[in-house]
């Protein structure tokens, strides 16, 4: 069973710096596309990142420039840095990896808050 557990979330002042964990288990997820999304409170999940097996990246226009997706495939886990913090990205941020078509599995997310 595939398990998603992110880690990093906290409280930083606007223009700090996060990163964001994700530690998969259950599975091999070096092939699999993998990516960030956030939910701010009152809107819809949004797509943050993502990165593919390749290591191909798609972000965000809101956080492009400012945020890096990464993985360390020995570890079976995705990276989320997130520099020049601003109140709007104020958020629950998510994992998912994309299992096979039409199959996903999402973590239980971690909160970023950022103080103006």
């Amino acid at each position: 069973q595939v398990r998603l557990v992110e880690s990093g979330g906290g409280l930083v002042q606007a223009g700090g710096s996060l990163r964001l964990s994700c530690a998969a288990s259950g599975g091999i997820f070096n092939s699999k596309t993998m990516g960030w999304y956030r939910q701010a409170p009152g809107k819809q999940r949004e797509l943050v990142a993502t990165i593919t097996g390749g290591g191909n990246t798609n972000y965000a226009d809101s956080v492009k420039g400012r945020h890096t997706i990464s993985r360390d495939n020995a570890k079976n886990t995705v990276y989320l840095q997130m520099n020049s913090l601003k109140p709007e990205d104020t958020a629950v941020y998510y994992c998912r990896v994309i299992v096979s078509f039409g199959m996903d599995s999402w973590g239980k997310g971690t909160l970023v808050t950022v103080s103006s």
